[in-house]
This record gives structure tokens, C-alpha cells and sequence, in this order.
């Protein structure tokens, strides 16, 4: 860091204070798993859940992120690492303010979830796998990405080109391939009101 940076953190109003006028325990939960599995739609409905119980909450989604903060950011192995570092800095800003963060991002290897993880802190950090498998994710979708990336239109594709690995271990798995919308948010509710309720 350079010398003529001095962060103003110390005499900003702290976390705890900011959660206690909000009525609720910033967090991070990290939605990972192949494109086409089900992490966005899921989290949309999450978000607006959420908002409708009177929670604050921030979301941050893959493809939103690229086309704005991220724009210049392409799919080498360098540049998905700076993308998911920018995006958890950004998770660290907002967890700061006491904003529950909502996160929609393949993030394909255990060193990028690792290194959100790290930069978040493991306190705040909650992974979401999930979990649809390849066939399920390419029999949906909806964006034509797999079609696409199959006949050489995208490079470095997760699941035809590049490779996506399972998580090590995760806060909650949620197989969409064989649980409904319904039942799959109703079990994100489940597991995330017990851990930002004040």
C-alpha cells in the first residue's frame, strides 16, 4: 500500500453499530456451481426474500459484475483470480457497513473460493454449492453459452473448456437437479435467517 493512502476505517462508525441500527448480522453467502445450475435465479428470489422482511442486502452477480466494475477483465486464470478478488473486496466494503452480501459467481476452483474466503474472513464467509450437474446445467441452458462454447464461440468455457471443482466442503449444498425452486429457497431460508437475524 502506498505510503500516501490512510484508510479512514477507524473513524467511521463501526460495524456492530451499523448492524444494530439495521437489525441484522452482516454476512457473505457465496453462490457457486456450473453456469447454468441455478446460482443467479436463486439468488434473486433470495434477495428479494430478504428485502421483503425488512433485511439490507446487496447482490453481486457474475455477469452484471463483468459488464461494469470488471468490464476489462477477460477468462485467463489471472484474470478470474483478479475478478474475484475485486468482487470480495468489494463483499469486505459493504460487510463493513453492515450489509448482507449476496454472491453470484461461478468461481470454478477451490483456490478462488479459498482466496474470497481469505479476504472476507472465514467468520463472514458462507459457501452455497450449487450443485446441478453438467448434463442437467447444458440440458437448461437458456443462454446458449454451452451450445456456444461447444462449437468454439467461447474460450475457456466452465464445464466444456475449462474445469469446474467440486467444493471441499460448503455451508449448504442445494442439488437443483432434483429439488424445486420452491423447496431449494425455502432450504436457503432456512439455513441464512438463523445466521443474520439479530
Amino acid at each position: 500500500m502506498s505510503e500516501n493512502i490512510v484508510p479512514v476505517s477507524d473513524s467511521m462508525m463501526p460495524r456492530r453499530d451499523r448492524e444494530e441500527q439495521y437489525r441484522q448480522r452482516a454476512k457473505c453467502f457465496w453462490f457457486t456451481g456450473l453456469p447454468g445450475s441455478g446460482k443467479s435465479t436463486l439468488a434473486v428470489a433470495l434477495e428479494a426474500e430478504l428485502i421483503r422482511s425488512g433485511f439490507k442486502v446487496v447482490l453481486l452477480d457474475g455477469d452484471n459484475v463483468r459488464s461494469g466494475l470488471n468490464a476489462g477483465l477477460g477468462f485467463s486464470e489471472e484474470e478470474r483470480r483478479e475478478n474475484i478478488r475485486r468482487v470480495a473486496e468489494v463483499n469486505r466494503l459493504l460487510l463493513n457497513e453492515g450489509i448482507i452480501v449476496l454472491n453470484s459467481f461461478v468461481s470454478p476452483c477451490e483456490d478462488l473460493r479459498k482466496l474470497a474466503s481469505a479476504i472476507i474472513g472465514e467468520d463472514d464467509f458462507r459457501l452455497i454449492w450449487v450443485s446441478a450437474p453438467l448434463e442437467t446445467c447444458e440440458k437448461r441452458d437458456v443462454k446458449q453459452h454451452y451450445t456456444k462454447a461447444k462449437k468454439g464461440g467461447i474460450a475457456s468455457f466452465t464445464g466444456v473448456s475449462a474445469p469446474f471443482e467440486n467444493p471441499a466442503s460448503c455451508f449448504l449444498e442445494i442439488p437443483t437437479h432434483i429439488m424445486s425452486f420452491e423447496d431449494s429457497l425455502e432450504l436457503l431460508l432456512k439455513h441464512i435467517l438463523p445466521e443474520i437475524e439479530l
